[in-house]
């Protein structure tokens, strides 16, 4: 991610692959379909409370952006970035997801919940780094995840592939990290992880008026007609987070 991303413990590993959540991928690009599969929690390794600074609506220490609940698990330990999902309709006896720590969730979704005093409106789309893209990709496949496409450009960071699938209304990136990371962290046999988040916001410059020094220069994101700005170190939080202005065909 860019120099205006958060960071800190736990994100060492993202290195020059911090590009998913920074730069504003088409990843609602037309044609992507919902399938069987939807997220129904986002377990977040942060302090409620920096949340609702920020501008967020929490209640029992969760955060809820239209129908997908970002539980803020943050306590005394060392645990940051997102702790795991569980996610609705998944295919299969078993829940493996290429190492990606993961739950079957049988309850319907809530009510959609309402814009945040910040301008937040949903989840945009939940960013996932791996090694080693097929693998990954087959293993979300045999859950039931529908792959939508893969992006072959490579991102200014240096990620050479992404492939995109639809959880419902939100969007699932698969970024393959660069073969220098790659060799760097270990090689090819460490699992994927659940990176970072692409919030929706309603009004960019009112959530950067709202949000003062803590949320970083507005600039044109990667898809047409979208801009996008990421969260600060300054705003405390352990995932990184990036705010986006609704893709054009639903502003």
């Amino acid at each position: 991610m860019s120099e205006t991303a958060p960071s800190g413990r736990g994100h060492r590993r993202s290195g020059g692959a911090q590009q998913g959540v920074a730069r504003g991928q088409d990843a609602s690009a037309d044609g992507l379909m919902a399938g069987g599969v939807s997220i129904d929690e986002l377990v977040l390794a942060d302090q409620p409370e920096r949340w609702s600074a920020l501008g967020f609506l929490v209640s029992g220490g969760v955060c809820q952006l239209r129908s997908v609940r970002l539980r803020l698990a943050g306590g005394e330990d060392s645990r940051t970035g997102i702790l795991g999902w569980s996610l609705r309709g998944l295919r299969g006896d078993g829940v493996e997801l290429d190492g990606l720590p993961t739950t079957r969730s049988q309850g319907a979704p809530p009510p959609p919940g309402g814009p945040h005093p910040n301008g937040v409106l949903a989840v945009d789309h939940v960013v996932v780094m791996t090694p080693v893209l097929e693998r990954t990709v087959q293993a979300l496949e045999s859950g039931g995840m529908q792959l939508r496409r893969i992006r072959e450009q490579p991102t200014p960071a240096g990620a050479p592939r992404q492939a995109f699938f639809r959880l419902g209304e939100e969007i699932l990136e698969v970024v393959q990290e660069p073969q220098a990371i790659v060799e760097r962290d270990g090689g090819p046999d460490r699992p994927a992880r659940l990176w970072g988040l692409a919030l929706t916001v309603d009004d960019l410059d009112r959530a950067a008026d709202q949000m003062g020094p803590h949320l970083g220069d507005a600039r044109a994101a990667v898809q047409p007609g979208r801009r996008i700005a990421t969260l600060r170190r300054s705003a405390g939080l352990g995932v990184p987070i990036a705010l986006m202005t609704p893709a054009p065909e639903r502003a």
